[in-house]
């Protein structure tokens, strides 16, 4: 007889406590404070054996979201899976910078005063970005974009069980949004280069490679995308991206190269460079 005190025990010589508790609570349906306090609770042998597998799995180096189904963006939980890339908290500040800005053509705010706002997230994947742009502002159009099917299906029933209204679209970035503008256009693309030995360890290995790498110098999404985002912004559109932490000065160029101004470099909470933007003027 096997007690959940005596199980995340056995299972913390392989994993850190957090993780343990984590994946027992998945397998009970309780949260980490029934762990706690029902620590002397026995475990039956379908719970014995589920956990014992998802322990064995991560020790292997599943990442702990794609054997729970889900991860926390924004305050809300994402159903992932193998096809999209599990959402990062440093990319919340991409949300962050998208829901300050003055996405305007006519006065648009984002108390949803004036004028609707279109926005476009590009390469949605989960759908992280896209469904919580709607969901705190939901005067806006938001249109997401992948050129994944199966990344979309997943955004989709995420939109749904979240309750977001906007509109999916299969597309390689711009292809299939010949003559729509938008006010805000935002991206979290691949951005590592190719030959990176980070792809081959812990997570990343798992996780779809072209939603992680681009190229050679790992720019050749952001290059394309900043390239052809200017035919497909209103007049006082913006465009931000994420981007990797070596990467700043490349996307600043690119950016002026495009022939954006107002440029803009935000630091995550690590203190690195990792979103960019620029308005159309």
């Amino acid at each position: 007889m096997t007690s959940v005190a005596a199980a995340l025990a056995a299972a913390r010589v392989k994993l850190p406590a957090s993780e343990a508790r984590l994946l027992l609570g998945h397998v009970l349906g309780r949260p980490a404070a029934w762990l706690i306090s029902h620590d002397d609770e026995v475990l039956d042998e379908d719970a014995l054996l589920s956990f014992a597998s998802l322990v064995a799995r991560r020790a292997g180096g599943e990442p702990v979201a794609y054997l729970v189904g889900y991860r926390e963006f924004f305050g809300r939980e994402f159903a992932v899976s193998p096809f999209v890339l599990i959402p990062r908290p440093e990319t919340e500040l991409l949300v962050d910078i998208a829901l300050k800005a003055k996405v305007m053509r006519s006065g648009i705010h984002a108390d949803g005063a004036g004028e609707t706002a279109k926005i476009l997230d590009l390469g949605t994947g989960s759908g992280c970005i896209a469904v919580t742009l709607a969901l705190e502002f939901p005067q806006a159009r938001v249109t997401a974009v992948d050129a994944s099917a199966e990344a979309l299906t997943a955004a989709r029933k995420n939109a749904e069980r979240l309750g977001a209204s906007l509109r999916f679209l299969q597309s390689d970035w711009f292809d299939q949004l010949v003559g729509e503008r938008f006010d805000l256009i935002v991206a979290n693309p691949p951005y590592i280069a190719a030959a990176d030995p980070h792809l081959a360890a812990g997570d990343l290995r798992h996780e779809p490679e072209p939603a992680l790498a681009s190229g050679a110098d790992g720019l050749d999404a952001i290059r394309r995308i900043i390239a052809a985002a200017p035919a497909h912004m209103a007049p006082g559109g913006q465009l931000w991206l994420e981007h990797g932490y070596d990467q700043a000065a490349a996307v600043r160029e690119l950016l002026a190269a495009a022939g954006l101004s107002d440029i803009e470099q935000h630091r995550d909470l690590a203190g690195i460079v990792r979103v960019s933007g620029g308005r159309l003027k």
